[in-house]
C-alpha cells in the first residue's frame, strides 16, 4: 500500500510517538513484562530493531503484534480476537517460573488452507483441523525465545466434549476440530504439562504474503523441488535444481508443503515450515524493511488480515512484552521438534505419531523451570532440532 508524501510525514511523526501511546499495566490474568520505558532518541522501531522483526515474525506464528507494529493495527482496524478460551479449563499444569522474571508461552496454531484466521466466526464443529501445532516460550531474562513443534498426528487422549462424550484417542488436531480453542489448549496441557497464556491462529497464505513483500527468502534446497506442488520432480517441467535459492511466497509455500518426497515425511515438513519462518525472520532483519514506511506498512497489513489471538493479549501486554526484548536476536530462537518414539498404526487404520512421554516430561520440566534453552543445546538428539541444512 504505497503512502505519498504527506502520508509519509504523518507515518514517521507516529512512528516516533507510538510507544507512550500504549503505557499501561500488563493484563491481570498474568504480569508478563517490566514497564515500557518512552525514549525518544530515535524512533522505537529503530532502537528496538531486532526485537521488532522477531515480534513481528511471532505476529504470524504466534500474534504477538508488538510496539509499533500494534500501533499500526490500530490504524488498519486492530488484530482481531478470540474471546477468552482458557475460560472453564479447570485445572491446570502451574505457571512457569524463571529466576528473572516468568516466561510467556503462546499456544500457536498455524492452517494449511484458505480459512481467514482473523475471523473466529468461521469455526465450526467438526470442520477443521489444524495443519501445524506450536508451543513458543519467550524467557523470563526475554533473551531467548523456543519454539516446539508437536506433528499433528501425535496420538492422543482428548478430553470429553460436544462430539465425543468421553475421553477419547485421536490424533491431536482433532482436538481444535472438535472443541475450538478451549478444547486444543486443554488437550496440549494434558499432554505436555506445560501452562499455556496465550493462544494465537493464523495461516499459511500469510506466510506466503509477508515473503513477497519482504521480496523473497533466501533458502537451501538439498533436492530438487517440484514447483506444480504435484511433488514429482522426475516428470515435471517446472523444478528448482538443488543449491541456493530466493524463493517467492509461492515458491516457499510449495517448500513448506512437501512432505512425501522428504526422508522423514511429515517430520521433515515440520522442519521445512520451521526454516521459512527462520528465513523470514531474517529477511526482514537484512532487507531494511523497518525503517522504509512503505515496505513496513505493507507488511504490517498482511499481519492484521490473517492472525487472531485471545483478549489477554492486549495492546498494553504486547508493547510491555515487546520493551522487555531488547536482548533478544534472531540467532537466540530455537525451533525444534517434540519428541517421538516413531510412527505406528491406530487399531481403526490411521497413520499416527507416538510421543515419548518419558523425554516429554523432561521436556515439560525445562519450561515449567525456564531452562529450555539449555535442555535444547544438551539434548538436540533428542528433539530433531533445526540445523543449518534442511532436507
Amino acid at each position: 500500500m504505497p503512502l505519498d508524501d504527506a502520508s509519509n510525514e504523518l507515518f514517521m511523526d507516529r512512528l516516533e510517538h507510538s510507544a507512550p501511546l500504549f503505557e499501561g499495566p500488563p493484563p491481570q490474568r498474568k504480569e508478563i513484562s517490566a514497564r515500557h520505558h518512552h525514549h525518544r532518541r530515535r524512533p522505537w522501531v529503530v532502537r528496538h530493531k531486532a526485537a521488532t522483526v522477531l515480534l513481528v515474525l511471532l505476529a504470524l506464528i504466534a500474534g504477538t503484534g508488538i510496539g509499533l507494529v500494534l500501533f499500526i493495527r490500530s490504524l488498519l482496524g486492530g488484530i482481531e480476537h478470540l474471546g477468552d478460551p482458557f475460560a472453564g479449563l479447570g485445572s491446570r499444569p502451574p505457571y512457569a517460573t524463571g529466576a528473572a522474571g516468568q516466561p510467556v508461552t503462546f499456544l500457536v496454531l498455524g492452517s494449511d488452507s484458505r480459512i481467514d484466521s482473523k475471523d473466529p466466526s468461521q469455526w465450526e464443529v467438526g470442520a477443521q483441523r489444524t495443519d501445524t501445532i506450536m508451543v513458543m516460550q519467550i524467557s523470563g531474562d526475554r533473551k531467548r525465545v523456543n519454539v516446539m513443534s508437536i506433528p499433528r498426528d501425535s496420538w492422543v487422549t482428548i478430553p470429553a466434549n460436544d462430539v465425543v462424550d468421553h475421553d477419547s484417542r485421536a490424533k491431536i488436531n482433532a482436538a481444535y476440530s472438535w472443541g475450538g480453542p478451549t478444547l486444543l489448549i486443554r488437550t496440549v496441557e494434558n499432554v505436555t504439562g506445560i501452562h499455556i497464556d496465550h493462544f494465537a491462529i493464523a495461516n499459511f497464505e500469510s506466510f506466503k504474503t509477508l515473503t513477497d513483500e519482504l521480496g523473497g527468502v533466501d533458502i537451501t534446497l538439498t533436492q530438487p523441488l517440484d514447483l506444480t506442488g504435484r511433488q514429482d520432480a522426475a516428470s515435471s517441467d517446472n523444478v528448482l535444481a538443488p543449491g541456493a535459492h530466493r524463493l517467492t511466497g509461492e515458491q516457499a509455500l510449495v517448500y513448506a508443503r512437501e512432505r512425501y518426497t522428504l526422508p522423514d515425511g511429515d517430520f521433515g515438513r515440520i522442519k521445512r515450515q520451521q526454516n521459512w519462518m527462520r528465513s523470514i525472520l531474517k529477511a526482514a532483519v537484512d532487507g531494511g524493511t523497518l525503517t522504509d514506511p512503505v515496505k513496513l506498512a505493507g507488511l504490517v497489513e498482511t499481519v492484521t488480515k490473517t492472525v487472531a489471538v485471545d483478549d489477554a493479549l492486549t495492546t498494553s501486554a504486547m508493547i510491555d512484552l515487546a520493551s522487555s526484548m531488547t536482548g533478544i536476536r534472531s540467532s537466540n530462537v530455537n525451533f525444534f521438534q517434540a519428541p517421538v518414539q516413531g510412527i505406528s498404526t491406530s487399531a481403526d487404520g490411521q497413520s499416527i505419531v507416538l510421543l515419548d512421554a518419558v523425554t516429554l516430561a523432561e521436556v515439560s520440566r525445562a519450561f515449567q523451570t525456564d531452562s529450555i534453552s539449555q535442555y535444547v543445546a544438551e539434548h538436540p538428539d533428542k528433539l530433531n532440532v533445526l540445523g543449518g541444512v534442511v532436507n
